[in-house]
């Protein structure tokens, strides 16, 4: 088993105890990760991802995609079956289940569709403006005389 402290880290730093917490949950999780359903997470440009998970015989009205604390939240839960069926096998599962995506600063979701069986959650990550790199001009010492004497 894996213990770490990161009370050091606590200690010796401000404003990085959202990372902390977020190692915290990763290595507490690393246990008893669940495997319904599955789920496929893919860099599709520089700034966008996509997470696809597979949702066979929920409708998109049995889902829902929520995002809150800086999480990504799916959850599902299928509507009771009106009719009787009898299965001679039962392989698709439609049992309720919630899935967890922690995201970074600065990401979004920017769309989601059903289609296929597939859930398709597409994000992308938008640097403000205040964080993007600025060139600075340098002053001449020419250029501060003539504002001295003008």
């Amino acid at each position: 088993m894996r213990n770490f402290d990161l009370a050091p880290l606590y200690r010796a730093t401000v404003g990085f105890d959202r990372i902390a917490d977020l190692m915290d949950r990763v290595l507490a999780a690393d246990v008893a990760q669940p495997t319904y359903p599955p789920y496929n997470i893919e860099k599709t440009d520089e700034n966008a991802y996509r997470i696809s998970i597979a949702v066979a015989g929920f409708t998109p009205e049995e889902l829902n995609v929520e995002v809150r604390d800086g999480a990504l939240f799916v959850t599902a839960r299928k509507a009771p079956d009106e009719a009787e069926r009898n299965f001679l096998h039962r392989g698709i599962a439609t049992r309720a289940f919630e899935r967890r995506f922690a995201l970074a600063d600065h990401v979004r979701v920017s769309g989601a569709s059903h289609e296929h069986g597939m859930l398709h959650i597409d994000l992308v990550r938008e640097t403000p403006e205040a964080l993007k790199p600025r060139r600075i001009e340098i002053a001449r010492a020419a250029d501060l005389v003539d504002a001295k004497v003008n």
